[in-house]
C-alpha cells in the first residue's frame, strides 16, 4: 500500500551536482550541490542553480556555500535542508506517505559518515533509507552485467572523490577511491591562472574552462578561451586568452593520480578476472569523463579498451533508480557480499 501513496526516490548526493530520480518517472532534478544562507541567522536563502548563481557573488549577509565536500557532507545542517528541498521539491502532490530513499554514497566513507547520510536523509523527510555504494549505483545505471561471473569494471569521476571498482557475481572484488575529482581540477586550474599570468579566478570561472578547454590528451584542433578575472598584482580587473595546451599542462597532475588509481586497482585484479578486462576493458562514469581524450589517456596508460559511458553524468542516479525497482533482491545481494 506505501508505494502506491508515495513516490519512493533515489538520490545521488554528489559533491558537485546531486541527481534526484523518481520511481516510474526517471531523472526529475538535477541541480548543483549548492546552498545560499543568510550569515547571521543560518536560514536557508536559495539551492541548487538559484544558489550556485551566487558564488563568490554574494553581499556580506548571504553566504553560498558547498554542504558537501569530497563526497562526504561537510556540513550537517546545511545538507539536511538541502535534502529536504530536493526531497519535497520532487514529492509534492504526495502527502499521505513519506518516501522510501535510495541514496548513492562513496565507496571510502566510513561508518560514521554513513550514519550522517541516513540521518540527514530520515530528517529530511524519508520514511527509509538505504545506502549503496557509487561505483556499484554507476555500474548499474550503465547497464553492467554485474550479476554474471565476469569482470566488471567502472572508474566513476564525480566532484570530489574519483572511485574505482571492480564488480563480478553482483559483489565487490575490490574498491578503491582517492579524494581527488573535478574540483581538484579546478584548483589546478585557479592555481596555475594565478602562477603564470598573476590572475585570480573564482571557482565558477575554473570549471568554465575546465569544460570548455580542458582535455587529457593533445586535441586535433588546439582550443583557445578569453578569461576574464582580477590582476593580484595591480588589483585590477584583467582579460586574457589561454589555450587548451596550458589547461592540459595545468591539470596534468591531478589526472595522472586518477591514472595511477586505475592502475593499482588492476594490479590487485585476481587472474581470472583480468583476463576478462583483455577484452571487456572497462567504463568511465561521472562527470570527469567528459574532459576530452580522458579515454585515449588512459586507455594507453592501462593497455586496455576504455569506454565512455552514454550518459555519464546520470548514470549513478539511474543505478539508484534500478536499485529501486529491484530494491528486496539487490540490498540482499549487496549486503551478503558486504558481509563476507
Amino acid at each position: 500500500m506505501f508505494g502506491f501513496l508515495s513516490n519512493d526516490i533515489g538520490i545521488d548526493l554528489g559533491t558537485a551536482n546531486s541527481l534526484v530520480f523518481v520511481r516510474d518517472k526517471g531523472i526529475v532534478l538535477r541541480e548543483p550541490s549548492v546552498v545560499a544562507i543568510y550569515s547571521s541567522s543560518r536560514k536557508v536563502c536559495a539551492v541548487g542553480e538559484e544558489a550556485k548563481q551566487m558564488l563568490g557573488r554574494t553581499p556580506g549577509t548571504i553566504t553560498a556555500l558547498r554542504p558537501m565536500k569530497d563526497g562526504v557532507i561537510a556540513d550537517f545542517e546545511i545538507t539536511e535542508a538541502m535534502l529536504k528541498h530536493f526531497i519535497r521539491k520532487v514529492h509534492k502532490g504526495v502527502r499521505f506517505v513519506p518516501p522510501r530513499v535510495v541514496v548513492a554514497v562513496p565507496s571510502g566513507i566510513t561508518e560514521v559518515e554513513r550514519r550522517a547520510v541516513k540521518e540527514s536523509a530520515i530528517n529530511a523527510g524519508a520514511r527509509d533509507v538505504v545506502l549503496i555504494e557509487e561505483p556499484m549505483a554507476a555500474a548499474i545505471g550503465v547497464g553492467l552485467p554485474i550479476q554474471e561471473p565476469t569482470a566488471n569494471m567502472i572508474v566513476d569521476i564525480g566532484g570530489g572523490t574519483t572511485e574505482v571498482a571492480l564488480i563480478s557475481l553482483a559483489g565487490v572484488v575490490y574498491t578503491k577511491s582517492i579524494r581527488v575529482g573535478g574540483d581538484e581540477l579546478d584548483a589546478s586550474i585557479t592555481n596555475y591562472m594565478k602562477r603564470a599570468y598573476n590572475l585570480t579566478i573564482g571557482e565558477r570561472t575554473a570549471e568554465e574552462i575546465k569544460m570548455k578547454i580542458g582535455s587529457a590528451a593533445p586535441l586535433e584542433n588546439e582550443l583557445t578561451m578569453e578569461v576574464k578575472g582580477r590582476d593580484s598584482v595591480a588589483g585590477l580587473p584583467k582579460t586574457i586568452h589561454i589555450a587548451s595546451q596550458e589547461i592540459r599542462e595545468a591539470i596534468a597532475d591531478t589526472l595522472e593520480a586518477i591514472n595511477d588509481l586505475v592502475r593499482s586497482a588492476l594490479e590487485r585484479c585476481p587472474p581470472e578476472l583480468s583476463a576478462d578486462l583483455v577484452d571487456r576493458g572497462f567504463i568511465l562514469a561521472g562527470g570527469g569523463a567528459l574532459i576530452r581524450g580522458l579515454d585515449r589517456m588512459l586507455s594507453e596508460g592501462t593497455g586496455l579498451p576504455v569506454l565512455v559511458a552514454d550518459d555519464p553524468l546520470t548514470a549513478v542516479a539511474m543505478g539508484t533508480g534500478k536499485v529501486l525497482e529491484e530494491l528486496e533482491w539487490l540490498v540482499k545481494e549487496i549486503a551478503v557480499h558486504r558481509k563476507d
